[in-house]
């Protein structure tokens, strides 16, 4: 498809090769991005962040590796472990490394592998600095739940605070905070989109404001008072009110500990919170991964295409960008070991599809798909759905059957009181419909969290913490991560902490754990 037929707009020819050959130096990188800018710009119409490009050692990849990509971090055994593991694997080619990283920030990030040729720092520049950074800015769970205007500076707040705090109170004492809240910090997130964005701005400010009241506030006298002595048990009624006091059920565990542990010191409540925060502004990312990387994978196949078109790549650093984005989008069957689908692979496919469909739709396009089909606007419909979906609605949505076709999809029932497995969706129009509502089903973000609530607190007696886990078809938690886990929530408790798993159709009892606190 040309540029003329996605968009009114078109960058003009004749203005020679960018480069020839592997070798790069900065100048033909500013010169790439100026291109690969114009076209983004002024064809696919992206909305983008300003960017900051820094091309890095590949042993400096490992090292963003270990951090979730941010480039700073906090310290923590944990990273240090995570780095020796993927070099080791790395030297021992075991492994490779992306060519680029990128970050949801503002300014965006963008980090080069020096070792990547001409042509891959051209291609990453799309796929990265345009392509994950438009949809970074424009989806709508993005802007929800994001202010990368402000992570970069928390980051490194973070990292102060947990500095001075090993420091002051012991590297041996925050490392048993981080590792109970590392463990736990899958349950520490809002996962409804009605709560308040995070000001992280404001997190810095009222970290000091409490440190400060801490200080002035402080009066040795009070550890000199005798114990209370045991209140009488609650009645009912009073039992309610407490929970509503509490705000119970909550499933922000980290939150509730946070504001309720009764022998947690302020420091370590600051930690957790970090923590918490921290694991907050990473919730959108795995809801998304399939969209984000179709989308990043079809703005730099269709800018390296046009850059070939206007004769700004030779037809060698065209093949290199087809043979690489080849190997990206590889999806292997069932058969081979795969167990999911390639995010680029699904992803890049339905984003061909969807232009397809606006552009040169076929009768099938039409029942399936009529709003869009054959509106002869496939950047527009392309930006919308990257602005306005998250994977499990996108894929509802827009799968279409011939994506189904293309990837061979069927439905298997694995129904465990029969001794074979039945086919139980093809390719027929019911059976597209099926194995649509099942791939969407896959990316639905509560299937893949333990559905935990903290539901009662003996506060005024033995303060035990009562936990309910709800399950799936009877699916309960693995034994030894359950029970490490449950440990260090005991820990930041203080006290016993009871968790029942519980059907969540019939509310049958299926099991019942403890942990007490370490003395």
């Amino acid at each position: 498809m040309t540029g003329s037929a996605m968009t009114g707009a078109s960058v003009q020819a004749g203005k020679g090769l960018l480069y020839q050959g592997a070798d790069w130096n900065f100048h033909i990188i500013r010169d790439c991005y100026a291109a690969i800018g114009e076209i983004a710009e002024k064809e696919l119409g992206l909305n983008v962040f300003p960017n900051r490009i820094e091309v890095i050692t590949s042993e400096q990849m490992l090292d963003v590796y270990t951090t979730n990509g941010m480039p700073v971090s906090y310290s923590h055994w944990s990273y240090g472990k995570r780095f020796a593991g993927h070099e080791n694997a790395y030297r021992r080619g075991l492994m490779g490394l992306a060519y680029e990283v990128v970050i949801n920030s503002n300014p965006c990030i963008s980090y080069l592998m020096e070792e990547n040729s001409a042509t891959m720092q051209a291609l990453v520049i799309a796929h990265a600095a345009f392509g994950h950074n438009h949809f970074f800015k424009n989806n709508r769970l993005f802007q929800e739940w994001t202010d990368p205007s402000q992570i970069l500076n928390y980051l490194e707040f973070a990292r102060g605070y947990i500095s001075r705090c090993e420091e002051t109170y012991g590297q041996e004492a925050v490392e048993r905070v981080l590792d109970a809240a590392h463990a736990l910090q899958g349950q520490g997130v809002n996962r409804h989109s009605g709560s308040r964005r995070i000001d992280l701005h404001g997190e810095q400010e009222r970290a000091r404001e409490r440190r400060a009241w801490e200080d002035q506030s402080f009066n040795d006298l009070w550890r000199t008072l005798p114990p209370v002595s045991d209140p009488e048990p609650l009645a009912n009624g009073e039992k309610s009110a407490l929970r509503r006091k509490f705000g119970l059920p909550e499933e922000n565990i980290l939150y509730f500990l946070e504001k309720h542990a009764p022998r947690l010191a302020p420091w370590e409540r600051e930690v957790i919170r970090i923590v918490r925060l921290i694991a907050q502004y990473f919730y959108p990312q795995p809801q998304l991964k399939l969209m984000n990387e179709g989308c990043a994978t079809w703005v730099h196949d269709r800018i390296m295409t046009r850059l070939h078109e206007l004769g700004r790549i030779d037809d060698a650093a065209y093949m290199e960008t087809i043979h690489s984005t080849t190997n990206v989008i590889a999806q292997f069957g069932y058969d081979q070991g795969s167990t999911s689908f390639n995010p680029y692979a699904l992803g890049f496919a339905m984003m061909k599809d969807i232009a397809r469909i606006c552009s040169d739709p076929t009768e099938e396009d039409r029942r399936w798909s009529p709003d869009i089909a054959g509106n002869n606007d496939p950047l527009g419909t392309l930006r919308h759905a990257w602005a306005e979906y998250r994977d499990e609605s996108f894929v509802l949505q827009f799968l279409s059957p011939r994506v189904m076709r293309d990837f061979r999809m069927f439905r298997l029932l694995d129904d465990t009181r029969d001794p074979y497995l039945l086919v139980d969706a093809i390719h027929d129009e019911a059976g597209y419909r099926d194995i649509r509502r099942t791939v969407a089903a896959s990316y639905d973000p509560s299937a893949w969290y333990a559905e935990i609530e903290v539901v009662d607190v003996d506060i005024y007696g033995d303060r035990t913490l009562r936990l309910e886990h709800r399950t799936r078809q009877g699916q309960l938690l693995a034994e030894n991560d359950m029970k490490m886990t449950l440990k260090g929530l005991a820990d930041l408790w203080g006290y016993r902490v009871v968790l029942q798993e519980v059907d969540s159709l019939s509310g049958k009892l299926l099991a019942s754990h403890e942990s007490l606190a370490t003395a």
